[in-house]
Order: C-alpha cells, then structure tokens, then sequence
C-alpha cells in the first residue's frame, strides 16, 4: 500500500508537501502543476489517506494505542521531522492492525474507556504527563527522555552527535565553532546546545560569544544569523540545530555576501528531504524520525504483552551525511 513517503520520492518534494496537497490544504501556496503531478502518482500508486486505510483495516478492538503531540500539527508543516515520526507510528499500527488515537497540543484529550498504551512525542508539559498517568501506566517517550524515568523512551543520541560535529571541524583545523539553535523551554538551552558547549569548550573551539538561540523555524534561523554576522567577528563554522533553522542561515549568509563552505561552513540536523537541494546542498546528521515512531509502537505493544517492569531507553542511530556546506 503506497505511503506519503512514496509519493513525495517520486514527485521529488517533501512530505509535508505531499500531505498539505492531499488534505487540501487552503493556505499552501504551491504551482498547479506541481498540485496536478502529486495527485496523479497518489492516483496512480493507489494512495488511500489515513481515515479510508483505516476503513479497510479490522483492528483488534482490544488494542488501542493513544499518541499525544507536545505540539501544534502546525509544527509539522515547517518542519517535516516530526510529520515522519507520526507516519512511522501510523504506518506501525496498520502493519500491526493496531487502533490508533492521534490528539495534538491545542486538542483536548478523548475520552477513553481503555487504552493499551500511550505515546508521548516531546517534551510533555506538566498537565499532559498527568493526563496520560490516569489514562495509563504503560507510556513511552519519543524524541525526549529524562534519566532515571520509569517509562520507556525511544531518542537520539543528542550528546554524542554534538560531540562528533565539533570533533569533525576541529580536525579540520578550525579554531572557533558557532552554533545557532532554539528553544524548547523559554530561556533554556537544549541538551545538544549544552552537550556542544561543554565538549567544545574543553576543545577550546566555543565560547559564549558565539552561541546564538531562538525558535526552531527557518526564519529564526535567518533572524540569528544576520545578527551573528553583523559582528565585528565571526567564527569559521557553525553547528545548527536543525535543517529547518539552517536554511534561512543559508540565506543570510548568501546575503552577507560570503562563500559556503571557504568562508564558513555548516552542519545541522535532521537530514529532511530539502536538504539535499539548497545551495549548496546541506552537510547534516541524518536522524530516522520515522523509526522513532515504529519502535516507540513496538516498546508499547512488547511491555503489555510481557509484562516487562523495567524501562527500555532505545537511540536510534545518527549518520553525518557530507554535502556542500562542508570541505
């Protein structure tokens, strides 16, 4: 059965693209064309959206899994990260003939006489934890974890990424490394902020003058890099947070004038699928959100079949990925 994946591959754009055509999305600005195109391969490919695939499917009505969003659907649009970890779970519990309950930050909760399990993709706020702890006590985390939680988690390994993309320049003799990154809590650096900080000070490659912090969407990341390269200084590569920040970094640094990768290079995170097609094309960490999702279904379904006690804490590999924004 065809997948927003396999339409978005053969149509060469994204999959926040495919889904906003698909679910006619009025605020998309896009050429007919290019409209035209996706909707004849979802044709051709026999798409069925979510709500016809699950028509077809008879799931065990004893297994019901409950996915709460620590964000806006909004947030997946701009950033097709976390619109992959969603369709990992969703193509996870079709495989699995499995119910599935989407409800995202500014939703309210459904009302739920029993549910096999819950997922949790971010940081939960206070309320939303709560929430889930009364509806069950069998919850994973996705794309966050705290140590010494008693529920499972399925993460990247943000410290040691950041590790390898300081060692990275610093073997390329660079002397000062920048970042550019944003926020999830007001005011509070996230751990690959605080991990690259920490490594790249020991290194002697990063101070506090070149770190640099906002929202995770592209225009922050144009905002924070004109004010960076307004500086009488300016270090010689930069750590970005994430894909989406990096191309408006891109921007401003074209307008500045400055050449990608001799004057300053770049290396963010994420490995969406515009990244291969900036200019130059995006050096970044590829990270599997969609096996984020599948395996977060699979730790659910595994602790209620064994009755496992302890808490699981799974990463998912990383692999830097090497384009034009790098020498």
């Amino acid at each position: 059965m065809a997948t927003l994946k396999d339409i978005a591959k053969e149509a060469g754009v994204s999959q926040a693209t495919v889904s906003r055509i698909l679910n006619d999305d009025p605020t998309l600005n896009v050429k007919e064309e290019t409209r035209h195109r996706i909707l004849e391969i979802a044709e051709k490919l026999e798409y069925r959206g979510s709500s016809a695939r699950k028509s077809l499917i008879h799931f065990d009505p004893c297994q019901q899994i409950l996915a709460l969003y620590s964000y806006r659907q909004e947030l997946e649009i701009n950033d097709p990260y976390y619109l992959a970890i969603r369709h990992g779970i969703e193509t996870q519990c079709e495989k699995l003939n499995i119910g599935l309950i989407n409800c995202y930050q500014n939703q309210g909760l459904p009302e739920l006489a029993k549910v096999s399990g819950i997922l949790i993709v971010g940081k939960p706020d206070a309320q939303t934890r709560q929430a889930a702890q009364v509806l069950s006590d069998n919850i994973c985390f996705i794309d966050f974890h705290e140590p010494g939680s008693e529920y499972d988690s399925v993460d990247i390994d943000l410290v040691r990424i950041s590790k390898e993309v300081v060692d990275f320049f610093v073997a390329q003799g660079v002397k000062r490394i920048g970042f550019i990154g944003g926020e999830d809590e007001p005011g509070k650096a996230d751990i690959r902020e605080m991990a690259f900080v920490e490594y790249g000070r020991l290194k002697g490659v990063v101070s506090e003058k070149d770190i640099w912090r906002g929202g995770f969407s592209s225009s922050s990341g144009y905002e924070l890099a004109t004010k960076m390269l307004a500086q009488d200084e300016r270090p010689q590569a930069l750590f970005v947070a994430s894909d989406s920040i990096a191309i408006g970094v891109l921007r401003a640094i074209h307008e500045k004038g400055l050449a990608i990768p001799q004057d300053l290079s770049l290396i963010s995170v994420n490995d969406i699928p515009t990244a291969r097609f900036t200019f130059p094309p995006l050096s970044t960490v590829r990270i599997h959100s969609e096996m984020m999702g599948s395996q977060g279904v699979n730790l659910l379904l595994e602790k209620a079949r064994d009755g496992r006690a302890l808490p699981l804490q799974v990463f998912v590999p990383s692999r830097l990925k090497l384009r034009g924004t790098t020498r």
